[in-house]
């Protein structure tokens, strides 16, 4: 299995996938607002997702894991 964690602390804005889909390297996965920012967070490789474990309005801290991925 392969994560993909968040890169800062921040609250989830937008979820650009689901759990069955595939994504690849690259791919914008998940928006987070962050010190009045949004921080796009990008795959960094492919796989299919098996579980998003956030949803829009979490707070989420740096390494936390946001999306699992087969």
């Amino acid at each position: 299995m392969k994560e993909i964690t968040a890169s800062m602390a921040g609250t989830v804005l937008n979820v650009f996938t689901a759990k069955g889909n595939q994504v690849s390297a690259g791919q914008e996965v998940l928006m987070l607002e962050s010190m009045k920012m949004e921080i796009p967070i990008e795959s960094a490789t492919e796989g299919v997702v098996l579980e998003v474990k956030v949803t829009i309005g979490d707070f989420v801290n740096e390494g936390d894991v946001l999306i699992v991925l087969e």
